[in-house]
């Protein structure tokens, strides 16, 4: 079956210098931690723990003091873009000051797309705004439309811009309108209104008018579409309600029976299946081709069938994982030293990690064995703690640990699982409060305000 997959003239030379390398390395006696961490070692161009802590912990400074936001939205947005020097985030918010935007605007903005922060202004955002303006809108109408939909600004190409505009604009006027005015309105303006009554939120239904698919313009079939994802329970103020009104509403009834039997075919019950969709609704808007591909990919890595089933259920966004993906997924993890069988272990515990970025996965990795001590067998049997985030979770909480040690104050390293997946309160009491008459800083290493390891 792998042989039929590999087929086809759309898989890339690459692809396929990947598969032979992940042959070639599930082939290999179990290599030492020692020769296969020579891949992981960072590049001169990668920026070390403390460099990038630096940059995090300079934009969160810079956004708390120049927008007002609170520190864990700064965080958040840090992580998607830092910088360690204020020239261009300074230009960015002026020129949106410039256009009359409020801070409490250009923080929506900025939250929506944090990459403005670092891209140059003059050619993300000057000539949209420039555009809109000569297409007559206004300073009050173009910052309350943009700050509530500010995916407005990720559109290119001036037709598409001003299209989506003017359609968010028409709906936000038509909440004002009348009710003789309302029985006068099209199908979408109609539908808004339905799913506004039925609770849908004001952000999910502008996202919802700015995408390119459209669900809210038809009659029938938006009807029917609504009327089977309520019965299925989906509640209104859940992005997974649109996301499952984008499913029924795009796809025919045969269609989608078609996608159902595929499922049921490699080994799920019907009422799984609709247990997966609840849990992600896309995983009905892949082609039985991709379905059945992730399927097999996931078998040649070494899953069962009943493993297979069992990680979609898990984790249903794993069929939207391309084979490049986890192909790449395989190759990282052996690469680090783990074996096949702690690779197929490490993705029946935690699914996730299947679509971790490749760098991230080396990252942490590197950090928990070299830095910390864990042995690399420990790592495999907890994977969860790959998909903590470094700077915010392990971080903190591995400097308490270092410090204890270094003061003598406990003689060993502790298990993983004590470190890194009990609860803060039961972490606080074990290893920060028991000790902090002897250690009193313990509370702010663990804060941050005071970093050992760097």
């Amino acid at each position: 079956m792998y042989s039929l997959i590999l087929q086809g003239g759309r898989r890339s030379r690459e692809l396929h210098q990947w598969q032979n390398r992940v042959m070639n390395l599930l082939l290999q006696n179990g290599s030492t931690f020692t020769e296969s961490f020579s891949s992981v070692v960072a590049t001169a161009k990668d920026l070390s723990f403390e460099d990038e802590r630096k940059r995090k912990t300079f934009t969160v400074s810079y956004l708390i003091d120049s927008l007002g936001l609170t520190t864990k939205l700064a965080e958040s947005i840090s992580m998607k873009a830092n910088f360690d020097e204020k020239g261009n985030p300074d230009s960015v918010l002026k020129l949106l000051r410039s256009y009359g935007f409020k801070d409490c605007q250009i923080s929506s903005i900025i939250a929506t797309y944090p990459r403005f922060l670092v891209e140059s202004p003059e050619k993300s955002l000057r000539a949209k705004l420039h555009f809109l303006k000569l297409n007559g809108a206004s300073s009050s109408e173009l910052t309350e439309i943009v700050s509530k939909v500010p995916k407005i600004l990720g559109k290119r190409g001036g037709k598409w811009i001003i299209h989506y505009y003017d359609y968010v604009k028409e709906i936000l006027q038509d909440q004002d309108t009348s009710s003789s005015s309302k029985r006068k309105q099209t199908n979408r303006n109609r539908n808004v209104s339905v799913l506004r009554e039925l609770g849908v939120p004001q952000r999910l239904l502008l996202n919802l008018l700015i995408s390119r698919a459209k669900p809210v313009c038809g009659k029938e079939r938006f009807e029917e579409s609504v009327k089977k994802i309520v019965e299925m329970g989906f509640d209104p103020k859940s992005p997974k309600f649109v996301s499952a009104l984008y499913v029924f509403y795009d796809l025919s009834d045969k269609t989608i029976e078609e996608k159902v039997n595929a499922y049921k075919r490699l080994g799920l019950s019907l009422d799984e299946v609709w247990v997966v969709f609840k849990k992600w609704p896309f995983s009905l808007k892949y082609s039985e081709k991709k379905i059945i591909q992730t399927f097999e990919t996931l078998k040649r890595v070494g899953l069962r069938e009943e493993e297979v089933c069992l990680m979609v259920k898990r984790y249903p966004e794993c069929v939207g994982t391309s084979e490049e993906k986890i192909v790449k997924s395989v190759e990282t993890f052996l690469e680090l030293g783990f074996t096949k069988d702690e690779f197929v272990m490490i993705i029946k515990r935690h699914p996730q990690c299947i679509g971790l970025a490749a760098d991230s996965v080396k990252k942490k990795t590197e950090f928990l064995v070299k830095t910390m001590g864990w042995p690399l067998k420990v790592v495999a049997s907890t994977p969860i703690v790959l998909g903590f985030s470094l700077e915010k979770f392990v971080l903190p909480r591995c400097n308490v640990i270092k410090a204890l040690l270094s003061k003598g104050l406990i003689d060993e390293i502790p298990a993983i699982s004590s470190v890194l997946t009990s609860p803060k309160l039961k972490f606080l009491k074990l290893f920060v409060e028991k000790h902090q008459d002897v250690l009193p800083e313990l509370n702010s290493i663990f804060t941050g305000d005071n970093v050992l390891v760097n």
